[in-house]
């Protein structure tokens, strides 16, 4: 071989394998299985058997606000908009906190809580909360799905971070991040994607047991049903454990899936993230769902929806993705979407509900 050649190839392996290395450097490896980050600020209370308990779940968006188009919210991802303000930040929070402290849940499930992130000033939006919470909320628990020190998206630019979280009155004993399936595209892509999870909190109940608090956000991937039918796979099995063990537990979050009959109601613009049958089918046909599949589809369905899309076309909240499923061992009381005062606080609304613990053997 030519000595030049040899060269050239030479230098070439090196370009690769110096650009692999800077790629695995400014992104994020997480483990299939890990202890999630918890922390109690004072002595919290114990769960009591039989207990009433109340829940939300809620996607913060980042603490953005309703008066923007981002690029991703258009189906030709040609929104204008890349940021919120530090005005509309401060304002989101405001508002997240006043109505946290009007509902006074005993655990709260978020989604898309920024930290580190360019788009959000490098604000760690969980430890803002916290910070204005903490007379109510002295546990929590938090797991990343999407980290990065740099994407090189035009439309990012620099750092990412977004997390679940998880506040609780009560103590939170442990958590650990389980890694989600995820999408199965090209290697260099693959390594700045969202790394779905679920995040397990485990709350100890007075006189022996816990409850398992789980939160999540699932993919929306149309064109990728495989995925997704993993991810939830994956969550019914971890479900399943835990109803084999006779563990209480409580899933809720947001799973970017339609219960059926809502997405023919739906513009064909609207559908484009959707599929007709919902995967989470895996889930309601085996463990009651909130809200049931006859109250997302009936004649008061509006009163479930849980997104506003910050498309402009949509003049108001008009489908459900936020969802709490629980264990039968767990008595439904009451539940709802609170929407006359959350319109323009995220492109998502709170769902709340609450239940009765199982008593005490």
């Amino acid at each position: 071989m030519p000595r030049v050649l040899r060269f050239a190839l030479l230098s070439l392996s090196a370009l690769v394998v110096g650009l692999a290395a800077l790629i695995y450097a400014l992104t994020w490896h997480p483990a299939a299985r890990e202890p999630a980050p918890t922390s109690c600020q004072t002595e919290a209370p114990l769960l009591q058997p039989g207990q009433a308990l109340k829940v939300m779940t809620w996607n913060l968006q980042y603490l953005a606000g309703k008066r923007y188009i981002f690029y991703y919210d258009l189906p030709d991802a040609e929104g204008p908009d890349e940021r919120p303000t530090p005005e509309d930040l401060a304002y989101s929070l405001d508002e997240v906190v006043r109505v946290i402290r009007e509902e006074q849940p005993d655990i709260i499930n978020l989604q898309e809580l920024h930290e580190g992130s360019r788009a959000t000033d490098y604000q760690d939006q969980l430890a803002l909360l916290q910070e204005r919470l903490a007379d109510l909320y002295p546990c929590a628990s938090q797991a990343f799905y999407w980290k990065a020190t740099f994407v090189p998206d035009p439309r990012i630019l620099g750092s990412v971070g977004m997390k679940l979280a998880t506040l609780s009155r009560f103590r939170i004993e442990s958590a650990e991040r389980l890694q989600l399936p995820q999408e199965d595209n090209d290697p260099i892509s693959r390594q700045f994607d969202k790394k779905r999870a679920l995040l397990v909190s485990y709350l100890p109940i007075r006189g022996g047991g816990r409850l398992a608090a789980i939160n999540t956000h699932l993919d929306a991937l149309p064109e990728d049903q495989e995925t997704l039918r993993l991810q939830v796979a994956m969550t019914r099995g971890l479900l399943d454990q835990f109803q084999s063990q006779g563990q209480p537990w409580v899933l809720a979050g947001d799973f970017s899936q339609l219960p059926p009959g809502q997405y023919e109601r739906l513009s064909e613009t609207q559908r484009h993230r959707y599929s007709r049958d919902s995967e989470l089918k895996a889930l309601w046909s085996r463990y009651p769902m909130i809200p049931s599949v006859e109250e997302a589809s009936g004649a008061q369905q509006a009163q479930w929806f849980t997104q506003f899309p910050n498309d402009p076309r949509v003049k108001g909240p008009d489908r459900t993705l936020d969802y709490v499923f629980h264990s039968p061992s767990l008595t439904r009381i009451e539940a709802q979407v609170r929407q006359a005062d959350t319109l323009r606080i995220s492109d998502h609304l709170p769902l709340i509900a609450r239940f009765f613990l199982p008593p005490a053997h």
